[in-house]
């Protein structure tokens, strides 16, 4: 080979693995981070009736809540915009991971969760409550409940199952596939009451005064909620979630996202029991 053909050879394996670096890098997976940057838009998960993380007017279609203010102000920091898919408790979790969305919000952070997604740190700090209804006794501890008799309704895959399974293993567990329509079994009848986070419950009460009464049962129990992301690994997307998480809370602001979201369903701050932590 001469020198002329010597140099072509390398010249070709040279644009050969080029080549081949740049398809490598083409396919290569994009980070969540990259891809919100990239498209302008930041997908989350919202779930109908949830005030005051979610509120569906269902005269526009527009939704709102504390969790849409959450998720516009992240968006205004990664300069995109915010595109929402109703999802339920139970389903937020398999959107994320089927690539639906890239934010749910008031996650709990389970072990088995954290098998599957990854977490911000917490957003807020949740207590568990009881709705029972009209004429039933109101229970001053879990273990009031805890027995074959006392019919429990829950929404399936959220942690007001887990909690009721795990406190109330005695009593009759009616799992329905959304909190509507759990909360729908205490009103008819079918239920004694509903397992609900504090927020939840109260809003819930405000919009129905009959259904029933709040219960705060003994000992109280509380969790942390989160925001859920893909798993991912490029850190910077789960670093600066949990950095405006810790930052707003210290500041104040998810409180006045979370009171500005019980306005929606006519509550002031002083209607809230001091249960209700945020």
């Amino acid at each position: 080979m001469n020198r002329r053909d010597a140099l072509t050879t390398v010249a070709l394996a040279g644009a050969a693995i080029a080549a081949s670096s740049s398809a490598k890098a083409d396919t290569a997976p994009t980070s969540t981070l990259d891809r919100i940057k990239k498209s302008g838009v930041l997908r989350i998960a919202v779930i109908v009736g949830q005030e005051p993380y979610f509120h569906k007017d269902l005269a526009t279609n527009e939704w709102s809540g504390a969790c849409i203010d959450m998720a516009n102000n992240i968006a205004s920091k990664l300069g995109a915009k915010v595109e929402t898919l109703e999802s339920t408790w139970g389903n937020q979790i398999l959107d994320l991971q089927a690539d639906k969305v890239d934010l749910t919000f008031a996650v709990n952070p389970t072990p088995e969760r954290a098998l599957v997604i990854d977490f911000s740190t917490p957003i807020l700090v949740h207590s568990f409550t009881v709705i029972t209804k009209k004429g039933f006794a109101k229970p001053q501890t879990w273990a009031d409940l805890n027995k074959p008799e006392v019919r429990i309704s829950v929404d399936i895959g959220s942690t007001h199952e887990t909690i009721a399974r795990r406190y109330c293993p005695k009593a009759t567990i009616l799992g329905f596939k959304a909190r509507d329509e759990a909360i729908l079994a205490v009103s008819t009848g079918r239920a004694d009451c509903n397992v609900s986070l504090a927020v939840l419950s109260v809003a819930t009460l405000k919009k129905n005064p009959t259904l029933g009464e709040l219960a705060v049962p003994r000992p109280l129990l509380t969790l942390p909620t989160n925001m859920g992301i893909r798993a991912d690994s490029d850190r910077r997307y789960k670093d600066f979630l949990s950095a405006w998480a810790d930052y707003n809370r210290a500041m104040g602001q998810t409180r006045e996202w979370m009171l500005k979201g019980f306005e929606a369903v006519g509550l002031a701050a002083e209607d809230i029991p001091s249960e209700v932590q945020f």
